[in-house]
């Protein structure tokens, strides 16, 4: 016997990983059960009534029979007849969030002439696609462009490549990003900054969260494996006196200018307060003072 396939609330709805539906909300659940039972109880009653049985045996019978009927006939009859307006309420919460808006980190290259971000920006529109935010990084052969966008929430990482690529963007790439990408490398790196000047010992993290990158290991077989083996741009090193040099990782997007740029101003401030008159430990008595 063939498997029946599933309907459009259970393939929506049912567990990827045990094929479970949702817990339905009582109140349904009811309603279904006494709209399924009530004709099974009176036409046992209606049965069992007529029969010259005595008054307990009727009784028996009655339990008996309704209590069989319910499990097996009632119950999963009302789970499968009613079951799209059992989970109404779950499958139009589920259509409402794959309808919401998803934002998206997009990175691409354009030529660095008047008329191409117009270019990008019609062929997003066309998907119905919001630019929140751009940055621009000056590149060799161009300029890259980081966006984050407001996209339909059924809209498909493919479909936004595509629609870059027909913009006139090169070696695009999008990653599903949140809010906290609004946040712009300035004001970021400003807040790292704060960060370095309460404890400079603090600089591989500050800007390995700045590059969204991995801080790779010195003078390991892994390291030099991966200086081997990456792509161009994809590795940063940043020389430091007190720490010695640090090797940033990030597979599939090169660095730019711009965030070596950041990366090496922030070892700076970490260099300038570690061997300053006060250094770190006058450095976080500072700060104690600022916040009290």
């Amino acid at each position: 016997m063939k498997p029946q396939a599933p309907t459009p609330a259970a393939a929506e709805l049912s567990c990827e990983v045990c094929g479970q539906m949702p817990e339905p909300p009582k109140t349904r659940l009811t309603v279904a059960n006494v709209a399924v039972m009530l004709p099974i109880e009176l036409l046992v009653h209606a049965l069992v009534v007529q029969t010259h049985l005595p008054y307990l045996a009727k009784v028996l019978v009655l339990t008996l029979t309704a209590t069989v009927l319910v499990i097996w006939v009632a119950e999963p009859s009302a789970a499968r007849i009613l079951r799209r307006w059992l989970h109404a309420p779950a499958l139009r919460h589920r259509r409402r969030l794959g309808a919401a808006p998803a934002l998206w980190r997009a990175r691409t290259v354009l030529r660095d002439q008047p008329g191409s971000l117009k270019k990008i920006t019609r062929s997003l529109a066309l998907l119905d696609t919001n630019i929140l935010s751009i940055h621009v990084h000056p590149v060799r052969g161009g300029v890259m462009d980081e966006f984050v966008l407001s996209a339909p929430g059924e809209l498909t990482e493919r479909q936004l490549l595509e629609a870059l690529k027909d913009g006139g963007g090169r070696h695009p790439n999008v990653w599903p990003t949140t809010a906290l990408a609004m946040a712009d490398g300035q004001t970021k790196a400003l807040s790292l900054a704060a960060r370095i000047a309460a404890s400079p010992q603090e600089l591989p993290l500050a800007v390995a969260e700045l590059l969204s990158a991995r801080i790779l290991p010195e003078d390991t077989e892994t390291a030099r494996q991966t200086a081997e083996t990456n792509d161009a741009g994809t590795l940063l090193k940043i020389p430091t006196a007190w720490h010695g040099p640090i090797t940033f990782y990030r597979p599939g997007e090169p660095f730019t200018p711009a965030e070596s740029a950041r990366a090496h101003r922030l070892a700076e401030l970490a260099e300038i307060l570690a061997h300053g008159p006060a250094g770190p430990v006058g450095t976080k008595e500072a700060a104690a003072a600022a916040d009290s």
